[in-house]
């Protein structure tokens, strides 16, 4: 079992950095930023490779409709990022013929950058297409009850294709306090308005608040994740905080630091 921290990609710099840092001291075995569109994940990664030595390095996801492999291939080694500790993960977007983009990327991607990737899986299908074609699956929203019938579909797809056994990770959102908790519920609110996200929460027979980890504790935030660690091979606290400040960020590092 593993544990990584994760950030957005719009993140101030200096905030990216510190936490970067403080990751990597705290024992963490990743860093990973999200890939939205007012954040370069990649950038935010460059950054954080640039104050570490040997912690993983994952971005989360990167759509294929906006991005394809070329691209993706282009700004890894503009940024000059250290691919021997680096994880991509790449997700469908928008993109109509979801499945096929995807396991078509895959193999092209992976020989253009020697990084590993990951599939931002949501549904069944897309965990077959993980374990099938790439290095594992990056999971999100989760309960832990579905995270285990996910990491069973990535496997058995890998098994089935006579692949080695994929990484699974998955996106924890994790929140420390009552402002944080407050966020977290209107992003929950915010993307089970999504109709694809509707759908997997109806899947699940569980609300988005029920796949986060809402604490006012550190105790509480490590009982939350410990619930996952089960389930997955590695844990990704993805910080959801009151402020973008950097105390906050570090109160919940903390928080969450492996045992």
């Amino acid at each position: 079992m593993a544990r990584g921290f994760g950030v957005a990609g719009a993140l101030d710099r200096t905030i990216v950095r510190r936490v970067a840092e403080e990751a990597e001291r705290l024992g963490y075995d990743a860093f990973w930023a999200n890939d939205t569109p007012d954040g370069d994940g990649l950038a935010a990664l460059a950054e954080a490779a640039a104050v570490t030595r040997g912690i993983r390095l994952g971005v989360g996801v990167i759509p294929l409709d906006r991005q394809p492999p070329g691209h993706i291939a282009d700004r890894v080694r503009e940024l000059n990022l250290p691919v021997k500790r680096l994880t991509l993960g790449v997700g469908s977007g928008g993109a109509r013929q979801s499945l096929s983009l995807v396991r078509e990327s895959i193999p092209e991607l992976r020989s253009r950058t020697g990084a590993a990737v990951v599939v931002g899986a949501l549904g069944p299908k897309m965990c077959a297409v993980a374990g099938s074609v790439a290095d594992g699956g990056l999971l999100n929203w989760l309960t832990p009850d579905f995270a285990v019938l996910s990491t069973q579909l990535v496997r058995h797809a890998a098994s089935e294709a006579d692949r080695p056994s994929p990484l699974i990770a998955a996106y924890v959102r994790t929140a420390l306090g009552a402002p944080a908790s407050d966020r977290l519920r209107a992003e929950a609110d915010r993307y089970a308005s999504i109709p694809s996200y509707a759908a997997h929460f109806t899947r699940m027979a569980a609300t988005a608040m029920e796949t986060g980890v809402v604490a006012e504790s550190p105790p509480e935030v490590q009982q939350g994740l410990a619930a996952f660690e089960a389930a997955v091979d590695q844990t990704v606290v993805r910080a959801v905080v009151g402020e973008e400040r950097l105390d906050d960020y570090l109160a919940l590092l903390e928080a969450a630091a492996p045992r």
